[in-house]
């Protein structure tokens, strides 16, 4: 057994230890899903953080930085611009109105603001297209353990969801929180001992950017004519209105918590946003031939940072995909549950039945989204099929319903319909490119925007 794998088997046993020993804390569906509306400021901030440090942000921008240099900064910067806006004005608004009306997820909001049909379809998207997501965090685990000792990339998807599974179910929003405090440590302790290492193996930053490996667009913020700031509008928005992130904000134990907490991850990953890229680039100095771009991290870490060191960071890589997967575990098992089951099928189900339906849906989607990482190339693949639709479905429906009393679901789903559809037709092989080069998730938002207000327009007039 190498120091990598053992380091990494103790920090699983630990993370599946506090899940269980917080879960005995759980009295009910409230803790499952909100945590009780009691979780602080800092609490709050890691399990923000620790949600979205996932496998994007470290593989997956990594990959950027290893394919086209400091452009794919954006990755984490536009998740921080999207955090910013959520801790000053959606997050502490949606958490006065969750306490007033008693919401436990987006789901609630949607109904109470739109109808049953809004909630309805948002909860069916919600669990359709996460599972993209979910696989690309499996995905990410994967690789890591692709490096530490040599498994199949199905074996490491397998151990990394049970491992989430294991200490989700004990405890659902309540452990995961305190499981994601020490994941955040761990991650934040392992690329803070990482990068300055890292950089030493090539000489610096200036050695860095003279080595003469590396073409002059991998210093451009832009990717090189703009190419990656399309991120942007992929990113930001999604993490104003994702349903997981709307659901930990519910449980804060006030709007001010919110505001802190939020605002402090907000921060944290625009700082943090330079980190993977820089070891991504690194990494294409050191192996610039890898078979995918999604293992430079790995690589880099197990092969060419002192053991002890490689062995931390890879664990810290390891806790960002886990972590990552919780909420989404989080959001899909509590949409099914609540939005669904006890909402229509069972409406006079009790919290333990509830708690119970949620533990098993967790189940089901970790296996759901394990055949889609069987099937899925990239993490970034798989991550750009969550937030493209997850953005174009709900963000105009959720802002517009945050900003305006007079839309009712006429207008949400004209934004759902028109949204997607020009999503789905810009997604073909080639189209986009011929239409002045729009990204899909550009062109679906403002077909959302434009089915939104051309709804509220006619039906002004009647």
């Amino acid at each position: 057994m190498t120091l990598y794998t053992a380091l990494l088997g103790v920090f699983v046993m630990i993370q599946i230890a506090v899940g269980f020993w917080i879960g005995r804390r759980m009295r009910g569906a409230a803790d499952f899903f909100v945590a009780g509306r009691s979780l602080p400021a800092p609490l709050v901030f890691a399990t923000f953080l620790a949600a979205n440090i996932g496998a994007g942000s470290t593989i997956g921008a990594a990959s950027l930085g290893y394919s086209v240099g400091l452009g794919g900064w954006w990755w984490n910067a536009s998740a921080g611009l999207g955090s910013v806006i959520f801790a000053l004005w959606a997050g502490p608004k949606l958490w006065t109105l969750a306490r007033a009306h008693h919401f436990l997820t987006l789901g609630d909001f949607l109904e109470w603001r739109y109808s049953q049909t809004i909630r309805v379809v948002a909860s069916i998207l919600t669990w359709v297209v996460s599972l993209s997501i979910l696989a690309g965090q499996l995905l990410g685990a994967s690789s890591i353990l692709q490096v530490v000792a040599g498994l199949p990339r199905w074996v490491g998807a397998v151990t990394a969801a049970g491992v989430v599974v294991a200490y989700f179910v004990a405890g659902g929003l309540l452990s995961s929180a305190w499981v994601n405090l020490v994941q955040l440590v761990v991650k934040l302790s392992g690329f803070a001992i990482a990068l300055p290492l890292a950089l030493g193996t090539v000489d610096g930053w200036t050695g860095l950017r003279s080595s003469g490996a590396l073409p002059d667009s991998y210093f451009d913020f832009t990717g090189g004519s703009g190419s990656t700031l399309w991120l942007i509008a992929l990113l930001a928005p999604a993490f104003i209105v994702s349903p997981g992130l709307v659901q930990k904000a519910y449980g804060a134990i006030d709007a001010r918590a919110i505001r802190i907490g939020v605002g402090a991850n907000a921060v944290a990953l625009l700082a943090f946003a330079i980190v993977p890229v820089t070891l991504g680039m690194i990494a294409r100095i050191h192996h610039p031939h890898l078979a995918s771009a999604d293992l430079a991290l790995p690589v880099l870490l197990g092969s060419d940072l002192p053991p002890l060191v490689g062995a931390l960071t890879l664990a810290s890589v390891f806790a960002a995909e886990v972590s990552a997967a919780d909420a989404v575990l989080f959001m899909l098992s509590t949409s099914l549950s609540q939005d669904l089951y006890r909402r229509f099928l069972a409406p006079g189900a009790d919290d333990a039945q509830v708690v119970k339906v949620a533990r098993w849906s967790a189940g089901i989607a970790a296996g759901a989204g394990l055949g889609m990482a069987l099937v899925l190339p990239t993490v970034v693949d798989a991550l750009k099929i969550f937030y493209s639709v997850l953005t174009v479905a709900l963000f105009v429906p959720v802002v517009g319903a945050l900003l305006w009393q007079r839309p009712s679901s006429v207008e949400a789903l004209a934004a759902m319909g028109v949204g997607l559809s020009v999503l789905l037709v810009l997604s073909l092989p080639g189209v986009s490119q011929n239409i002045a080069g729009i990204p899909p998730v550009v062109g679906g938002l403002v077909g959302a925007s434009i089915g939104f207000g051309g709804a509220a327009a006619l039906r002004g007039t009647r």
